[in-house]
């Protein structure tokens, strides 16, 4: 009758009384952090550049074979020293795309000129067919805070 009090006893025992089945992951949580940081410190610094080849001569090396194109403050179109509305433009643009052998065409603009016109003078350029373009005077827009 013992070992039946016994089988009582072990079946009434609490959940306290009870082994604790659980896996401890506090070491492993503990060991992933290391490696981690470990990990970390042994990969390379990513580099912020990129590199871009791009043709050896300067712009300016042609200036015979090209036309140039100024957009001045007020948003004047200038080709090759003459004030062009739109129209006038755009042929000349035209003209110049339909010749395989044509000259490139150097394209400037003032820094204080509206962002807007030279937008629609660079869609202008491409939907007239230019294939050669060249944008010189980027000096000026090296320091936005000079203007």
């Amino acid at each position: 009758m013992s070992s039946r009090k016994h089988f009582l006893r072990q079946k009434s025992a609490t959940a306290a009384d009870r082994p604790f089945a659980e896996l401890n992951i506090t070491p492993l949580i503990d060991v992933l952090l290391v490696l981690l940081v470990m990990m970390m410190l042994s990969i390379p610094a990513v580099t912020h550049h990129v590199a871009v080849d791009l043709p050896g001569g300067t712009a300016g090396s042609s200036t015979s074979e090209a036309n140039k194109l100024f957009l001045d403050s007020a948003g004047t179109a200038i080709w090759n020293g003459i004030p062009m509305d739109s129209d006038r433009l755009r042929g000349r643009l035209e003209m110049m795309a339909k010749n395989p052998a044509g000259p490139q065409l150097h394209f400037e603009s003032d820094a204080r000129a509206r962002y807007e016109r030279f937008d629609q003078l660079v869609a202008m350029i491409k939907r007239a067919g230019v294939q050669e373009v060249a944008f010189v005077g980027n000096q000026q827009f090296a320091n936005w805070d000079n203007r």
